[in-house]
């Protein structure tokens, strides 16, 4: 049975870079423990951590900003992890072996959630519920042990909720990995497909991550809606360090679209937050913004923030960059924009420091009033979800239904997202 790879963290070196202030940095020695995060950047464009994975070849990037005044934030695409070497493969094996063809386990393919990744759809999920009835279990030759069942409920309202459960444990029970896949429906057309899975190994990292992709009709519009939603955490077992994130996407039929994500995380001494958001009306009306932020324990606190409006040509940016020191002197710049339409744009800006700014120039306003990924492409990547059957409704029955949240709770409650410094 092949399971979690097992990882080796290395933190290589941390710098606190400045927010084109010219602030002094700070900067934390190399050290050689492991440490439960992937490589990325940290707070506001900040840290780099490098992490070894068997199996993958890439390292992850975390998106820089686009420029001094305008930054213009972007999930970033999933990539591997960083190249594997091959003692994390050999003490891979010695607790799960691959499978064979005398081993009819269940072939895990629960890893670590990876960061800034983003919300993937059902095709990479690979969720495949099987019609016939299982409860099986099993020894493997290590004396690791696994299991999987299969089953279906049924409720009121036409509720069916059709399911597969995996897991395996090594032999000493210092590492486990578990897995649920499901698909539930209601006679009013609601459609859930959902994904939960978790793990930890021998050092004590943990990992918790689920996905859910959603088809309803919105009460207000009675239009067809398509939600997905994730959510991923992972902790360290021998350092104050760990991450969580929760991503969303919501798309309706005449264009609607609003997306997000809340992340957090911490590496010892110093932790990072960071949220941002869109949203779409479908008639040209789009809002964007973006706050992240970070601080020490020695008391740096350090951030950047901005928000977009626009319609039809006409719209406003402002934005803001602050630091505070530990000795609470504040420093902070300011701006904004207002885009006339008409090939005008007023440009103004402050710092604490005395340079200030308020011009006109002639420039083309530019902006994206629709999602480059909206709900045509939501739908034609949704075949599994739609493709869910629910039971037959009985004739004249019309019930009045109220759904609530419909994912199972996680094993350990994800950390809060602190408020904002500033």
């Amino acid at each position: 049975m092949a399971a979690p790879p097992l990882l080796d963290f290395k933190l290589r070196r941390l710098h606190i870079l400045p927010l084109r202030t010219g602030i002094h940095g700070l900067e934390l020695k190399r050290k050689k423990r492991r440490l439960w995060l992937e490589e990325g950047r940290l707070g506001v464009g900040l840290a780099r951590i490098s992490c070894c994975c068997a199996g993958s070849g890439q390292s992850l990037e975390k998106p820089e900003e686009k420029s001094s005044r305008r930054i213009r934030f972007q999930a970033a695409s999933g990539l591997p992890f960083a190249s594997p070497q091959s003692r994390f493969v050999a003490k891979q094996e010695k607790f799960y072996p691959r499978c064979t063809s005398r081993n009819s386990g269940p072939q895990s393919r629960d890893t670590p959630p990876k960061r800034d990744t983003g919300i993937a759809n059902e095709k990479d999920w690979g969720i495949n519920l099987l019609n016939e009835s299982i409860n099986e279990s099993g020894t493997n030759e290590d004396g690791s042990t696994w299991y999987r069942e299969t089953g279906e409920d049924l409720g009121e309202n036409g509720y069916r909720c059709r399911w597969t459960r995996m897991g395996g444990r090594s032999h000493d029970g210092s590492a486990e990995w578990k897995e649920m896949w499901w698909e539930k429906s209601y006679w009013t057309g609601y459609k859930e497909l959902g994904v939960e899975k978790s793990g930890r190994n021998a050092e004590g990292d943990s990992w918790w991550e689920t996905w859910q992709e959603v088809l309803h009709q919105d009460e207000w519009s009675n239009l067809a809606r398509i939600e997905r939603s994730a959510q991923k955490q992972a902790k360290s077992g021998t350092e104050n360090a760990g991450w969580y994130e929760k991503w969303w996407e919501k798309y309706d039929a005449k264009g609607w679209t609003e997306k997000g994500a809340h992340k957090y995380g911490r590496l010892n001494e110093q932790s990072w937050w960071e949220k941002w958001g869109e949203h779409y009306d479908g008639r040209g009306s789009v809002l964007k913004w973006t706050d992240k932020w970070a601080e020490t324990e020695l008391g740096t606190k350090w951030g950047d923030k901005w928000e977009e409006k626009f319609f039809a040509g006409i719209g406003s940016r402002q934005g803001e960059t602050w630091h505070v020191s530990p000795t609470g002197e504040r420093w902070s710049r300011t701006w904004g924009e207002e885009h006339f339409g008409n090939g005008k744009v007023h440009k103004y800006g402050k710092s604490t420091t005395g340079e200030s700014w308020d011009i006109v120039v002639d420039e083309e306003t530019y902006y994206e009033a629709e999602p480059h990924y909206g709900w045509a492409d939501v739908v034609g990547d949704s075949s599994q979800l739609l493709s869910i059957e629910p039971r037959e409704r009985p004739p004249g029955f019309f019930p009045n239904l109220d759904f609530g949240s419909s994912s199972p709770p996680p094993a350990n409650d994800p950390p809060e997202l602190p408020p904002t410094s500033e």
